[in-house]
């Protein structure tokens, strides 16, 4: 669902000059700006990884829910996979900026298994070889846009809220930011940086101010 809303954004946005979607299935969007790679197995990547080169920066928005999984399935989930791209585009050599979505609690050293697990991916990837790691941490992320969660029960919630959405800007802005906001930000923050590297929703709206 970010991924989609970070995309519609980096469409619209001249300045973007292109765009590598890595999907596992196509997404059949036609775009002149966009190449689609179709690769299945996230974990391994010699066989496509001379695609990425030339690219300055990677926007990770990939993420699954640790609703009923165990920390052992969530960490190979999350923090492998996420480190099987890195260290792929590392090698490469041309990226400068990787931004990684996180969220809003992480903590390497929380209660929660997602928490830790996520906490321990950000500190890995903060110490990485790029030139700039930054870590959002969005809390409730609304579409906008017609962008779609792929968990139907989600889409479900955020159609009852997104009435409410204007409401909860004005009164839990801390909490709250859309799809629009975290991708205008993230492509703020690749192209001018920000003065820090773990961005909550008040910097993520911050830095979507600047678009």
């Amino acid at each position: 669902m970010v991924g989609q809303g970070v995309l519609r954004e980096c469409i619209a946005d001249a300045a973007v000059e292109q765009v590598l979607l890595v999907v596992r299935k196509s997404t059949g969007l036609s775009s002149p700006k966009v190449l689609e790679l179709v690769h299945e197995d996230f974990f391994s990547w010699a066989d496509v990884a001379d695609q990425f080169s030339g690219f300055d920066a990677c926007f990770f928005c990939l993420g699954v829910s640790a609703l009923g999984m165990t920390e052992a399935d969530y960490r190979k989930t999350t923090y492998d996979l996420a480190l099987a791209v890195a260290e792929m585009l590392a090698c490469i050599g041309s990226l400068k900026t990787f931004i990684y979505v996180s969220g809003q609690g992480t903590n390497a050293n929380g209660r929660q298994n997602w928490a830790r697990v996520k906490g321990a991916t950000e500190n890995k990837l903060l110490g990485m070889p790029f030139a700039q790691v930054f870590c959002f941490r969005p809390g409730y992320i609304q579409p906008m846009h017609g962008v779609r969660s792929k968990v139907g029960w989600y889409n479900g919630i955020y159609d009852v809220l997104s009435w409410t959405y204007p409401l909860l800007r004005r009164v839990a802005a801390s909490f709250v930011t859309s799809t629009e906001e975290v991708g205008r930000a993230m492509i703020v923050v690749a192209r001018f940086g920000y003065p820090k590297r773990i961005l909550e929703n008040a910097d993520i709206h911050a830095a979507a101010a600047k678009f």
